[in-house]
């Protein structure tokens, strides 16, 4: 069973995180959860209009939240990107093997028909991995 002390969140700068009231990533046992992260840097959408550096942008914001549990790239084995256009898949998938490429984490791409913010064309979710002797 999990205790509450062992629970580790952290928070981003995000405008629904208070609103919905979640946290960008968790951490628990030898696994971080980073929750679905768009390619927002300080409320100013990156990329507009062009999946590739949205892609590049909303995994970056997620390993952003990695590194603050002293994570990189090299520990990230599971990585989700929802997109609201298929012909926006070989784009999404470039920027996806530009990151992670030299670690080939398990991935799933789904279409979904659209975000909160209609500017957004990429949304991508991070599961890691930190170690069974992590606290």
């Amino acid at each position: 069973m999990t205790s509450p002390e062992s629970v580790r969140r952290v928070q981003a700068d995000s405008p629904w995180e208070e609103t919905i009231g979640f946290a960008r990533a968790v951490a628990v046992g030898d696994r971080v959860l980073v929750s679905g992260t768009m390619p927002l840097v300080g409320g100013v959408l990156q990329g507009e209009g062009d999946p590739y550096e949205q892609t590049l942008a909303a995994f970056r914001n997620a390993l952003d939240a990695l590194r603050k549990f002293d994570l990189g790239v090299e520990s990230v084995i599971r990585t989700r990107m929802y997109l609201t256009h298929a012909r926006d898949v070989d784009e999404v998938g470039r920027a996806h093997k530009e990151l992670f490429d030299a670690v080939r984490p398990a991935a799933t791409l789904v279409v979904v028909s659209g975000f909160v913010d209609s500017r957004v064309l990429v949304e991508v979710e991070v599961e890691a991995f930190r170690g069974a002797d992590a606290t």
